[in-house]
């Protein structure tokens, strides 16, 4: 049997029953939660580094936007209150739309 020891959906192990297979969960405790979302973070990013098509790219970036959602919930905000400071973040110092390449800055 593999193992995978990673945090996965809510209803994964209820797809891989539906399939016949056996596997075995437990539930983390909230410090292991958030370490296992980190992780998640950088496996989803990861994924979407690794894709070739435009479809491909935007099934990983909802990925990770489903962790960075449970993120901001686990730091009692939300989604929508990161997506605010976003915008403000991107009024006062911008966005990278221009693909500014910064290279060097005089001391």
């Amino acid at each position: 049997m593999p193992t995978y020891n990673k945090l996965v959906r809510d209803k994964i192990p209820q797809i891989i029953g539906s399939n016949g297979k056996e596997y075995s969960t437990k539930v983390l405790n909230n410090e292991d939660y958030i370490k296992y979302l980190k992780e998640k973070a950088y496996e989803e990013l990861e994924e979407y580094c690794a894709t070739k098509t435009d479809g491909e790219a935007v099934e990983e970036l909802a990925d990770l936007l489903e962790v960075i959602s449970t993120l901001a919930k686990n730091h009692r905000s939300s989604i929508e209150k990161v997506e605010a400071v976003r915008k403000e973040k991107a009024v006062k110092c911008g966005g990278f739309q221009e693909k500014l390449f910064l290279i060097e800055v005089e001391d």
